[in-house]
């Protein structure tokens, strides 16, 4: 799983295996909920949380997602087990080039023969011998759109998926043209700009010390926000209109006056407001404000976490509602996963021996509703999705590339035992979850009781050029279902989130053609183009000049929108740059 460099001074980042069930007494028993408490409003103490990388969100019409992100998400990069179908991405070439090793390159060659399985005319990436059966269906989005639990454990017969219910239709004509493009703001040093997102009436993007919301039409502002300082922290989940951010409390004078990120707010993306400011103090008195570093929203509550602390306010109102309470088990909440639900990743024991809990939580008083103990092995885990709750983790660093990623948990939120153990090997697929910071996951949906997964980039069928695919896993089994979305020759498919039933995706393009949103009905997996853009060179290079570890894209009703997430000082070359650009089929 690929991903861009990390910026400097960032802490690095912590796959296609046979999907497993779990083994006899191993991961899945549930575990008892802790008998550690949270106090209620007003009761101390908070504790340290780890520190985290720029944020990379996942995206979404309305409820922003990964990454997704590109992020995926400060959304997009983008086989060593030999069963898999799919050919080993070259060195070099390509839209995002690849990487495979001299010993990986004679262990296909030896057994290309049994590589491809085909199950009813349609290529499986099967491993292990195991088929591809379905059998729990969801209507859910992904964890980052924070969609509805619709689970139907009575569908267990067959191998397709809910599909249909979406609202994105194909126009007339798919072939967009460039509506706007947003001037990069001028700063000094590497400069926090994550956070965009898409209402009915606005498109609303991050600036420095700012939030704009732009008419989404013609990219004129129709509203500013001014902030006292930089935005350090913001959360893809919108809940009516409403999403929470963390900023500093004043604006910086040079390259190393760092503010402190101890703001926390609440803004109306429809009123261009903000809805109110607070801040949060240490466990005793006199202590100073507490400094977050996440932020997320999980349901109707906002929970932060920092080195110092974490605290959880409610949405409506930014009354405090509970802190994490220290533990004689040396716990400490490592951060929140958002959207339907909240879910604290938690940390015990030793710095040379951690165990990692998954904590469903109910969300007014912290108190935990379920737990599941991650394997040994676990340092950090990326919450995914929390309804169904879907989390990400290197076990045993394994993944070796960076991302974060080794294996794929399904847990029941209810009663926290494992549902399924999904290997997802680091040279087969391209997700990413930021280590330490536990909603970062990007370039990966959940939806249709499934994980949606784009596989590396590899030699397409033509001459040259690389390609991808988008395949999924049963969340129920933990299998690889008949689900194939092909990028085509020269692209590069990435899904962005749920549709209703349907998955909305975009194809990253090769040099002489311009990018494309598509639509995968979620039952027969067939692409509806939804958009294309104009391949004309100055339009083209306007569209790929942001990178696919540090953007960030919205789509929905016809409109594209793609953003930087992360700016830095302007590079000495003549290189094309925009804070966002804007396509329309209107």
């Amino acid at each position: 799983m690929t991903q861009p460099p990390p910026p400097p001074n960032e802490p690095p980042q912590g796959g296609f295996g046979a999907p497993q069930d779990p083994p006899p007494g191993g991961f899945g028993a549930p575990t008892p909920p802790p008998q550690y408490g949270y106090p209620p409003q007003g009761q101390p103490p908070g504790y340290g949380y780890p520190g985290q990388q720029p944020p990379q969100p996942p995206p979404g019409y309305g409820y922003p997602a990964q990454p997704g992100g590109p992020g995926q998400q400060p959304p997009y990069g983008y086989p060593t087990q030999p069963q898999s179908p799919y050919p080993p991405p070259p060195q070099g070439g390509g839209n995002g080039g690849g990487r495979i090793s001299t010993q990986m390159k004679i262990i296909l060659a030896a057994t290309v023969a049994v590589a491809v399985i085909v199950v009813g005319g349609v290529y499986v990436a099967n491993s292990g011998g195991d088929s591809a059966n379905d059998d729990a269906k969801n209507n859910t989005t992904s964890g980052a759109d924070g969609g509805k639990d619709g689970r139907k454990d009575s569908d267990t017969d067959n191998d397709k998926g809910v599909g249909g219910g979406g609202k994105e239709k194909a126009p007339a004509d798919v072939k967009s043209t460039m509506a706007f493009k947003l001037a990069t703001p001028k700063v000094t040093d590497i400069t926090n700009v994550k956070g965009a997102w898409l209402t009915d009436t606005a498109y609303v993007k991050t600036g420095v010390d700012e939030i704009v919301g732009y008419d989404p039409a013609k990219g004129t502002q129709l509203w500013s926000i001014p902030l006292p300082g930089q935005l350090c922290a913001a959360t893809d989940h919108v809940k009516d209109n409403v999403t929470a951010i963390a900023f500093e409390a004043a604006k910086r004078t040079g390259k190393t006056d760092y503010q402190p990120c101890t703001e926390i707010g609440a803004v109306d993306l429809a009123a261009g407001k903000l809805l109110w400011r607070k801040s949060v103090t240490g466990p005793n008195a006199g202590d100073d404000k507490l400094k977050f570093e996440e932020i997320t929203i999980g349901a109707g509550t906002v929970a932060l976490g920092g080195t110092e602390g974490g605290a959880a306010l409610d949405l409506a109102t930014g009354a405090l509602r509970w802190k994490p309470q220290a533990s004689a088990d040396n716990c400490t909440d490592m951060g929140y996963g958002g959207g339907a639900g909240l879910v604290v990743a938690r940390k015990c024991g030793s710095y040379e021996d951690p165990q990692v809990s998954i904590d469903n939580l109910n969300p007014v008083t912290g108190a935990p509703l379920s737990s599941y103990k991650m394997p040994p092995g676990v340092e950090y885990a990326s919450v995914v999705s929390t309804k169904p709750l879907v989390v990400a983790a290197d076990v045993g660093d394994t993944a070796g590339d960076g991302s974060g990623i080794s294996d794929f948990f399904s847990i029941d939120e209810n009663t926290g035992a494992l549902r399924a153990k999904i290997p997802a090997d680091a040279d087969t697929y391209a997700a990413d979850c930021a280590a330490t910071e536990v909603e970062s996951c990007r370039d990966l949906v959940v939806g249709n009781g499934r994980l949606y997964l784009p596989t590396e980039e590899h030699d397409g069928s033509g001459d040259y050029g690389q390609t991808n695919e988008i395949v999924s896993f049963d969340l129920a089994t933990g299998k690889t279902t008949s689900d194939r979305a092909d990028a085509g020759d020269r692209y590069t498919i990435t899904p962005l989130r749920m549709d209703g039933g349907n998955l909305i995706a975009y194809k990253w393009p090769p040099y002489d053609k311009g990018g494309q949103i598509v639509s995968i009905d979620g039952s027969t997996f067939k692409q509806t183009v939804l958009m294309e853009n104009p391949a004309d060179k100055a339009v083209r290079e306007a569209e790929t000049s942001f990178s696919k570890g540090y953007s960030e894209m919205r789509f929905g009703a016809g409109r594209l929108f793609i953003s930087d997430a992360m700016l830095s000082k302007p590079s000495t070359l003549d290189l094309v740059s925009y804070l966002a650009v804007s396509f329309t089929t209107d």
